[in-house]
């Protein structure tokens, strides 16, 4: 009889990868991004536990967005007061601050929990190609959608 695995906190080994957005399309990327930093690419995935691993993203300028998406989509918070909606067009994110585009898409696919705060905690994004994580040795991720057919 087989009995189901449930980790705990001893069995987390947490590994650095390392992605590049250059030329990737945001849905796709932040989607498999997530996965990794809520850990179910792992054969130990536990839902109550957080055991992902970090995730280190370059080139966060270079994304891209598909169709018209540039000039019609935004990002909307609100205070909370009357007339406290304040609205970031992506246009103007793309030349500003890129990273945020990135935080934006990821934090909305993690859990709204403070385990998914934990999780979104273990992202780095950077605009261009340099980073201080070299001592950490992030390993290069290969995405699902870029690999090709069999591998």
């Amino acid at each position: 009889m087989q009995k189901t695995f449930l980790a705990s906190q001893k069995d987390i080994q947490r590994k650095w990868w390392i992605v590049d957005a250059k030329d990737q399309i945001l849905g796709r990327l932040t989607s498999q991004v997530a996965a990794i930093l809520r850990g179910k690419h792992k054969r130990t995935f536990t839902p109550s536990l957080e055991n992902g691993d970090h995730v280190v993203i370059i080139n966060a300028e270079k994304i891209v967005l598909t169709g018209k998406k540039w000039e019609t989509k935004a990002h909307h918070r609100t205070s909370g007061r009357p007339g406290g909606l304040s609205t970031e067009e992506y246009k103007h994110l793309r030349h500003t601050r890129p990273e945020r585009i990135l935080e934006y898409a990821i934090k909305g696919m993690l859990p709204k929990t403070s385990q998914g705060d934990k999780m979104f905690g273990r992202v780095n994004i950077y605009k261009g190609d340099t980073h201080p994580h070299a001592a950490q040795m992030p390993q290069p991720l290969t995405l699902a959608h870029n690999a090709k057919r069999g591998e």
